[in-house]
């Protein structure tokens, strides 16, 4: 079926999980997660797989093995490209994103040595600075990394451990129709330079960590 929209249904339903995190809502409204979330985030992905390949979505439960909350169930939906673009729905709304989320060691290293070196870092540089009005974002070292100085001209690069770009979008009216289809396609669009730099320099995003 072609993507039609997220209804109101799919936004309440996050509230509700918000409010009651727990086997019994979960499946009490198990038929609109199917309807109002799954169904018509697997349409609008397949909308978007000629241009950004197939996307795959997140479970939706939460590995609680080693995490101190125990609450069962995520409180958003997400899926992801094999590329690094990902999309989000939850309470609040929709956002998009795309780049480097869970390097592996292997991974890290290559990136910080695609920074460190003047030309692919000079790149990245301006891939960044042409997305300033979405928030740049991951996870950053306090200090420098190591073997690096604190004067390097790219050291805010090099403290990143995870870098990618994103914005979102209030839950709104036009969210009910199509034109999810071209805002998400027009940001992963502005996000592309940086998702192909990662691929290019770092290899594939680690999705699973």
């Amino acid at each position: 079926m072609a993507f039609t929209g997220f209804t109101d249904e799919a936004f309440s339903f996050y509230e509700g999980l918000l409010a009651d995190n727990s086997k019994a809502y979960w499946t009490a409204h198990k038929e609109t997660y199917e309807r109002h979330v799954r169904g018509p985030m697997t349409e609008l992905f397949a909308e978007l797989e000629p241009e950004f390949g197939p996307a795959k979505m997140f479970r939706p439960y939460r590995d609680v093995r080693f995490s101190h909350d125990k609450s069962p169930y995520k409180t958003h939906q997400g899926g992801h490209t094999g590329d690094g673009f990902y999309f989000q729905l939850d309470a609040d709304g929709l956002m998009v994103a795309g780049g480097m989320y869970a390097p592996t060691p292997d991974q890290l290293r290559r990136y910080r040595a695609a920074v460190d070196a003047e030309s692919t870092g000079k790149a990245l540089q301006t891939i960044v600075g042409d997305l300033h009005d979405m928030e740049i974002a991951g996870d950053r070292l306090k200090t420098r990394p190591r073997g690096f100085t604190e004067d390097h001209p790219r050291i805010e690069l090099l403290r990143h451990r995870s870098l990618y770009a994103h914005e979102g979008w209030p839950a709104d009216p036009w969210m009910r129709t199509p034109e999810v289809i071209d805002r998400v396609r027009a940001s992963w669009r502005r996000l592309r330079p940086l998702v192909e730099w990662g691929g290019e320099h770092i290899g594939p995003p680690d999705f699973t960590r």
